[in-house]
């Protein structure tokens, strides 16, 4: 079927999944939220996540799945798109019914956007929404996230600068960014997602903002190093959190986004930046009372 998927034109395919939403739209009351979030961080290991938890077979991807998307960006503050579109996008309650009748216990739901997190208004619109929803941060050392998220900037041919002065130029880049977010709720900002690329790292404040809106307990933060680590541990760690049964992975390879990321950041400024997240992973490593090995 893979092999049959790569030869039809991209067209025909999207063809086809504008005809599936169409009757998706239809029953979108017979459709609920997603149980889930894969929430960032952003170049932290999320399309391997993602690759990971839809080998479960308890786990249901986007429906359908058009070419491997993770995400509607429904939260997004421009996307204009209703409920009942969200819905059209997870599979029906009666086919997860009978799918849990195989199974032995119920399949889950969700969608994957490293925004999420960083919109610091997503949070409260998810827990409006679906306040029973449950989150998985990953966390990945934040020097080479940085340097990772500036080239695919670079890749993308949005940035001009070099690494150096992109850090230098990102306060004066994003400042006000934040007031025009908090007064506009459709201003979506792409100078916050785009060259964030120092602040983004700061993974505490997101955190502590995300639980405003929900209990410790529904979100899992896991360091991205751990998962390439020791793959099976950690998504048996995950199935405990989601509160599925464990299942042998048929393949724990990483799996890499589409841009890749080439070198490696100049040692003086990776030297700075070290230097600058360094009592940011402390408190981070105290505030979730773990060991996070980003020396």
């Amino acid at each position: 079927m893979t092999a049959l998927k790569s030869k039809v034109p991209r067209w025909t395919l999207d063809v086809a999944n504008a005809s599936t939403r169409l009757g998706a739209l239809a029953t979108a009351a017979d459709r609920p939220l997603p149980d889930f979030l894969v929430v960032g961080a952003k170049r932290g290991g999320t399309t391997s996540l993602f690759n990971y938890l839809v080998q479960h077979p308890g786990v249901l991807p986007l429906y359908p799945q058009p070419r491997g998307r993770k995400s509607t960006d429904f939260y997004f503050a421009d996307s204009g798109r209703s409920q009942r579109w969200y819905r059209s996008h997870f599979h029906t309650e009666t086919y997860r019914r009978l799918l849990a009748r195989r199974l032995g216990h119920r399949p889950l739901s969700f969608e994957a956007s490293p925004y999420y997190i960083w919109d610091p208004r997503i949070a409260a619109k998810v827990a409006a929404l679906a306040p029973a929803t449950k989150a998985i941060l990953m966390v990945r050392n934040p020097v080479p996230r940085a340097w990772s998220h500036y080239q695919e900037r670079v890749q993308n041919g949005v940035e001009p600068l070099s690494f150096e002065e992109a850090l230098e130029a990102e306060d004066q880049r994003l400042e006000g960014e934040l007031e025009r977010m908090a007064a506009d709720p459709g201003y979506h900002s792409t100078t916050w997602d785009w060259y964030g690329y120092r602040r983004r790292g700061e993974y505490l404040a997101q955190i502590k903002n995300w639980l405003e809106h929900f209990p410790r307990e529904q979100l899992l933060v896991l360091p991205s190093e751990r998962l390439y680590a020791h793959t099976q541990d950690t998504m048996d760690a995950v199935s405990n959190f989601l509160g599925v049964p464990h299942h042998q992975m048929p393949t724990t390879k990483p799996y890499n986004a589409t841009w890749r990321t080439k070198d490696a950041p100049p040692e003086a400024v990776a030297e700075e930046l070290r230097a600058h997240y360094a009592p940011h992973n402390a408190a981070l490593a105290d505030f979730l009372g773990d060991q996070l090995d980003w020396s």
